[in-house]
């Protein structure tokens, strides 16, 4: 028969897609639980409470056993007390309970590696990686259990509302992190000192391709997972600030792979966080810390300083929460933190279009204006623009659309693209905002005075394009 080998093609492509990460898990996540630092030692009723939180996906952050705690001091574990330590996690009831009712995914941090505060040169790192898996239950034949180092990623739901989680691993590869030889001011401990060597690492080069793969991969919301917090500065304790050029790269791989999306969660610390930077890349970066799921801080004292925080939860033990929208004409996240009796502590909501990534400038024809370049033109002169689409309003009597090069469409650098009712037929009939947001366009018209700003107003459909990347 002709077509007597469609089966095997068809086999053949489905292998093709796994083996190159297009395959996904297509549920679409709405509701997200995270958290660090349990010690299986101690009893941990949270663990029933994010049961009944009912998250579709759970994260690990770290700290998920304590296999360095002998009789209740700290000692380097050995593989054996790492696999015992898991055995008890897994025996708990409320735990049981979660991991029977969603997704989990993890990565870890010093203690459930082996040793406090270890890195690259810790001795039982391989055993404790067959450990790791196997509490996980990744099969025995999967890719991450040869390679070195725990991360993985994985990407749920469809295209339009695609959830990618990235756990990166900040132990395995961390190179040698010396401390000062006098406490911090303020703190009894003494702070690790900045690596600025040619030899500095915390991920390692082999990560570091890995997760430029994974950004380059379409997705509408990323959460990058990472032991230790990213954005935070002054505490002196571990954090990427301790790998400043390592910090600066993972910023510099944002806006180079134009990753959109994206929230930092991290763990480590004892404490609750929301840490905000405005200026790491072209968008808002928040880094959600919940490291507190038996081990919270109990009793009330002063955040630890921290010039980036958002919103602080420094007491008693606390999950994270990631609810998202996908309803809502603008999908919102609601990055949040919650308290042992399930109630939100801290939060913040954020419009998924505020995480959109600055697109790179497109080539612009000759004879093509820049908004730049209309803002210093004359009324009623007739323009090319050529701008990215950042924000922008559906106006309804009469019906229009207003385009923005900004932001924030008060800012002085910005121009708004009016396109008028009678450009909104045939092609753009159906149009709303969303089509034109994160795009760029290409609008002919004329320079117009709106409230004495000047703006472009666009009158035909042919005088309207969206411009291919």
């Amino acid at each position: 028969m002709r077509y007597q080998n469609v089966p095997w093609i068809i086999l053949l492509i489905a292998t093709l897609c796994v083996q190159v990460g297009l395959a996904q898990d297509q549920t679409v996540i709405t509701r997200i639980a995270f958290g660090s630092c349990a010690n299986q030692t101690k009893p941990c009723p949270i663990w029933e409470v994010m049961a009944e939180y009912r998250p579709q996906l759970t994260l690990l952050l770290g700290d998920n056993v304590y296999a360095d705690q002998l009789n209740g001091r700290m000692q380097p574990a050995t593989p054996e007390r790492i696999v015992a330590a898991y055995a008890v996690l897994q025996a708990d009831p409320g735990f049981t309970q979660l991991r029977s009712q969603t997704q989990l995914m993890a990565t870890w941090d010093d203690h459930d590696y082996g040793a406090n505060d270890a890195g690259g040169d810790w001795v039982h790192k391989q055993a404790s990686a067959q450990a790791f898996h196997d509490f996980l239950g990744t099969p025995p034949d999967a890719d991450i259990r040869q390679q070195a180092g725990v991360y993985q990623a994985r990407v749920f739901g469809p295209p339009g509302k695609r959830v990618q989680v990235i756990m990166l691993d900040t132990r395995f590869f961390r190179s040698e992190l010396p401390q000062a030889e006098t406490p911090k001011p303020g703190f009894r401990a003494r702070p690790y000192l900045p690596q600025t060597g040619p030899d500095a690492q915390l991920l390692g080069d082999a990560q570091w391709q890995w997760l430029e793969q994974q950004l380059r991969q379409p997705a509408e919301v990323r959460l990058i997972g990472s032991s230790i917090q990213v954005l935070s500065d002054e505490h002196p304790f571990e954090m990427w600030a301790n790998f400043p050029a390592e910090r600066e790269r993972l910023y510099d791989l944002l806006r180079q792979t134009e990753a959109s999306g994206v929230v930092l969660l991290s763990g480590d610390r004892h404490l609750g966080e929301i840490s905000l930077d405005p200026n790491a890349v072209s968008y808002p970066l928040y880094d959600l810390t919940a490291s507190g799921l038996n081990q919270g801080y109990q009793g009330w004292r002063l955040p630890e300083p921290n010039s980036k925080r958002f919103a602080a939860l420094p007491f008693g033990n606390h999950f994270g929460s990631i609810e998202i929208d996908w309803d809502a004409n603008d999908p919102l996240l609601s990055l949040q933190l919650r308290l042992e009796n399930g109630q939100i502590g801290v939060q913040a909501i954020v419009p998924l279009s505020v995480l959109v990534a600055e697109p790179r400038p497109l080539p612009r024809p000759a004879g093509v204006l820049s908004p730049a370049e209309v803002l210093t033109g004359e009324v009623g002169q007739a323009v090319v623009v050529q701008m990215p689409v950042r924000a922008g309003r559906d106006l309804a009597a009469p019906r229009r659309i207003l385009l923005n090069s900004q932001q924030n469409y008060a800012a002085e650098s910005n121009l708004t693209v009016v396109v008028q009712n009678t450009a909104l037929t045939g092609v753009h009939e159906d149009a709303k905002l969303n089509r034109f947001l994160n795009q760029t366009v290409r609008a002919t018209g004329e320079i117009t005075l709106y409230n004495g700003r000047k703006q472009v107003e666009v009158k035909r459909p042919e005088d309207l394009e969206i411009v291919p990347r």
